[in-house]
């Protein structure tokens, strides 16, 4: 086996998960980034050709696009670099940092607002990041990509491998095509799904290509170029169905949510091959949980409160319930997700934002007690 590393970085951690850190935090910072110039991107798109939500590929001859997934193909490459230096523990729970930047960049390019507590948020994440970073275990050595192999056709992560496959193609040819353009959970979960064996098959090949320059060629073992097709059909997958996603839903709810999932999911399938927690104690691995937990928090602030603003003036749903107290009606005030189905961006898929009838479809006893026109 070879020797692990000794030299200590930042927080005492290894040389090796120091390096991890720092490409997983640029990987952040050019995929946070590119989001938003996808979705800008799409915008134009949609203007001139069929939108991605629905089948179109007009976007492929878009500028904006390309500068998008050209920034995310250099975070991609970055996070690729991590996974061969630090463990999947350590990286993956570090891509909440893109989504504060994706956030921030929304709320100022987009106009899709930030919260006060969304900036609360984004504070969490950034907390347990550094809790995660802190406590992470150390990278296990490994001499050839061939006992990498071994790790992934164990009996439990090949359980945990077919039980990802079965389900993704559930969701892409029957639950797609009936709940996609209604459901956010259905595209996110096909990318969650295959990302986490993304991140197993990329770690693999990030670890072979590592070794390789370091004078082991690893590039004539068949597990290396199997690994390697492995990455090209998850990422063209997860690619096609995030631009789905970006183009259908709002990208401050797509972002957390793709997280979280992605993250979750990541986190059980290196537990899972890789062992990692059978290099720590329990107080290593409850911090890191709680450090998880902390990010999940800031994500969930992030997607709660998306639709809030801190303005003072009157919402939609207390001028409804001011009117409503001025009639002889005992009116339920409107739950936010019903505000949800009439925001900027899911609004122009149906009906224009002046038409009420689309609300009275929907809420029609409670728009006939109101009188509303």
């Amino acid at each position: 086996m070879a020797a692990p590393s000794s030299s200590a970085g930042f927080g005492g951690m290894s040389s090796d998960n120091a390096k991890g850190l720092a490409l997983a935090v640029s990987s952040s910072a050019f995929i946070g980034a590119s989001f938003i110039v996808k979705k800008m991107g799409l915008r134009r798109a949609a203007d001139s050709g069929v939108r991605a939500g629905y089948g179109g590929y007009s976007y492929l001859v878009e500028p904006l696009w390309w500068i998008g997934m050209i920034s995310m193909i250099v975070g991609e490459i970055a996070n690729f670099a991590a996974y061969a230096f630090a463990p999947a523990i350590l990286v993956t729970p570090l891509g909440a940092l893109s989504i504060i930047i994706s956030a921030a960049l929304a709320h100022s390019i987009l106009q899709e607002k930030l919260h006060t507590f969304g900036i609360l948020g984004c504070v969490l994440c950034v907390v347990g990041s550094i809790t995660i970073a802190l406590h992470a275990p150390q990278e296990r050595d490994i001499d050839s990509v061939r006992e990498v192999w071994d790790l992934a056709t164990e009996p439990a992560f090949l359980s945990y491998a077919s039980i990802v496959v079965v389900a993704a193609l559930v969701l892409i040819y029957f639950v797609v095509p009936q709940h996609g353009q209604t459901n956010i959970m259905v595209y996110i979960g096909v990318c969650s799904l295959l990302g986490s064996l993304t991140v197993m098959s990329v770690k693999a090949l990030g670890i072979a290509l590592k070794l390789t320059f370091s004078g082991v060629n690893q590039l004539f073992y068949p597990q290396t170029w199997a690994f390697a097709l492995i990455v090209a059909t998850c990422v063209s997958t997860q690619i096609n169905y995030l631009n789905k996603a970006l183009d259908t839903f709002n990208t401050a709810v797509v972002s957390p949510i793709y997280y979280v999932m992605f993250t979750s999911l990541t986190i059980i399938a290196s537990v899972i091959m890789f062992k990692d927690w059978d290099r720590q104690n329990p107080t290593q691995i409850v911090t890191e949980m709680c450090g998880f937990v902390t990010i999940l928090s800031g994500t969930f602030l992030l997607h709660k409160t998306k639709d809030m603003n801190d303005s003072t003036g009157p919402t939609l749903s207390t001028r409804r319930s001011k009117h409503a107290s001025q009639t002889a009606f005992a009116i339920e005030v409107l739950p936010l997700k019903y505000q949800d189905c009439v925001d900027d961006e899911t609004l122009p898929l149906s009906l224009p934002k002046a038409d009420n009838h689309y609300l009275m479809q929907e809420l029609p006893l409670r728009y006939k007690d109101l009188n509303i026109a």
